[in-house]
């Protein structure tokens, strides 16, 4: 089906970020169950299956997984022959907004200049579609299942605990994946004990700068599949897990459901630049819809 009507876009974008911010997936409810047999803590089993509950009742309810409803973060994969159509980003945008109303999104937009915004000092906006999108990822798509003349466009809500506890730092490689490894697994698990809202989900980012790690971390996030996991991503999971920290901290097997690594260009150099986002028990809160074009 073509559709270039604009309405149409924004109102599939604002349904997409309702379903982000509401709705676990199936590959993420897996996830808990199998995390569920194999906790051997009651105090985490409790937890594990609260979570569970939870996700169920937001689903159908349409409420929002988190009390921190999240910063929508985009990412629009375009197919190889397929050009974006002129007003297609403002349809998005103001899909975006539509979405964090309706969700309702926590207000969360801050108001005044750059100053006042950085100190909070003029207060917070009460429309929770006054909070404006992380800027767009727009990429050329690489994955299987988007045909070229198709976009899709994924939206994550990104809740602020995990923000500050990610990290984007140069490690000296020594010419060794291993030495970066180590250092993946020593960050995440720092951040596992800081966060509070275990078990983690953790993305991490390899680039040439620190734009790209970033980059890379989300898409890390935005792509990644819980059931799908490479042996690096595995030994990190497994490495964070024998640390006993548990669900809420309360100790047990179970610290990280998953972990998503995206591995970008690399350049001559003695550093590799890696960012990580220590994701909550909710994340990745994503969906996705495509567009034909």
């Amino acid at each position: 089906m073509i559709m270039n009507d604009t309405a149409y876009i924004a109102e599939k974008i604002a349904e997409t970020l309702i379903k982000a911010g509401t709705t676990f997936r199936r590959d993420q409810t897996e996830a808990y169950r199998k995390a569920l047999k194999k906790e051997s803590s009651v105090h985490s089993r409790w937890v594990l299956e609260q979570i569970l509950s939870s996700s169920e009742i937001a689903e159908i309810k349409k409420l929002p997984l988190c009390d921190d409803t999240g910063i929508p973060h985009v990412v629009i994969e375009i197919g190889g022959n397929c050009p974006l159509p002129g007003g297609f980003l403002r349809a998005v945008e103001y899909g975006i907004e539509i979405g964090l109303r309706e969700l309702p999104g926590r207000p969360m937009a801050v108001l005044g200049s750059d100053e006042e915004r950085i100190s909070q000092s003029a207060g917070l906006s009460d429309n929770a579609g006054a909070l404006l999108p992380a800027p767009f990822q727009i990429i050329r798509s690489y994955r299987p299942g988007i045909e070229s003349d198709e976009v899709r466009v994924t939206v994550l809500m990104h809740g602020g605990g995990p923000e500050i506890r990610g990290k984007t730092l140069r490690i000296f490689h020594k010419h060794s994946s291993d030495v970066v490894e180590g250092e993946m697994i020593s960050w995440a698990t720092e951040s596992a004990k800081l966060l509070g809202c275990q078990p983690c989900v953790f993305s991490f980012g390899i680039g040439r700068s620190n734009y790209e790690a970033a980059a890379l971390s989300l898409q890390a996030m935005a792509f990644g599949e819980f059931g799908v996991q490479s042996p690096m991503e595995l030994r990190i999971t497994e490495a964070v897990n024998k640390s006993g920290i548990g669900s809420l901290g309360l100790g047990g097997d179970i610290t990280v459901l998953a972990t998503f690594i995206r591995v970008g260009e690399q350049r001559a150099s003695g550093v590799r630049v890696v960012s990580m986002r220590a994701g909550c028990c909710f994340d990745p809160r994503r969906a996705d819809v495509t567009f034909k074009f």
